[in-house]
C-alpha cells in the first residue's frame, strides 16, 4: 500500500462507495450531491482526484466495465475498509469552518440591507425543505443519517434566526 494523507474527502469517498457496494466516481458525485452536500459538499473534480489517489494507495479496487461506456466501478478494499472503520471510530474534535459567504460578506462591510433578505428567504427555503424531508423519508433513514438531517434543520433555524436578527439590527439602526 502507498502511503497516502487521507483527508475528509478522502473518507467520503470511501463511505460512499461502502453504502453503495460499488461504483464509479459519477456515481459517487451523484450520491453525494443527493446525500451529504448539504453539510459537506465535494467538488467533481475531487471526487476523481480522491478515487485515483485511494486506488494508488491500495483502498479501492477497480473493475472495467466491459458494456457500455467502459467505466471503472470501484470497491472497497479489506485496508479502505479497515481505514474507514477507523476513521469512524475516531472521536477526536476538529473544528467546524462554517463556509457562509453571507458571513465572509458581513465581515468585509457587505450592506445587511442587502445581504439579509436574501440570506434569509434561502435559510428558510432550506429548513422547509429539510423539514419536509424530514416528514417524508425521515423513518427511512438510518439513525446516523437522521442525526445529520436534525443537524441540517437545527443549523438553518439557527441561520434564520441570526439573518433575522441582523435583519432587526439594522432596522434599528436606520431608525435611530
Amino acid at each position: 500500500m502507498a502511503d497516502a494523507r487521507l483527508t475528509t474527502a478522502s473518507f467520503l469517498v470511501l463511505g460512499v462507495i461502502d453504502k453503495l457496494g460499488e461504483a464509479s466516481a459519477y456515481d459517487v458525485k451523484g450520491e453525494a450531491a443527493r446525500t451529504v452536500a448539504p453539510f459537506w459538499s465535494v467538488p467533481h473534480a475531487q471526487v476523481y482526484a480522491q478515487c485515483d489517489r485511494l486506488l494508488e494507495a491500495g483502498l479501492l479496487s477497480q473493475v472495467r466495465q466491459e458494456s457500455g461506456r467502459n467505466r471503472r466501478v470501484l470497491t472497497l478494499t479489506d485496508e479502505g475498509r479497515a481505514a474507514l472503520r477507523d476513521w469512524l471510530d475516531d472521536t477526536a474534535f476538529v473544528p467546524v469552518e462554517a463556509r457562509e459567504r453571507g458571513i465572509l460578506k458581513l465581515w468585509f462591510g457587505g450592506r445587511p440591507d442587502l445581504l439579509g433578505p436574501v440570506q434569509l428567504g434561502e435559510h428558510r427555503r432550506t429548513l422547509g425543505d429539510y423539514e419536509e424531508l424530514a416528514d417524508g423519508v425521515g423513518e427511512l433513514l438510518t439513525r446516523g443519517q437522521r442525526d445529520a438531517l436534525e443537524f441540517g434543520i437545527r443549523y438553518e433555524r439557527m441561520m434564520v434566526d441570526f439573518w433575522t436578527w441582523v435583519q432587526r439590527r439594522d432596522e434599528d439602526a436606520t431608525d435611530r
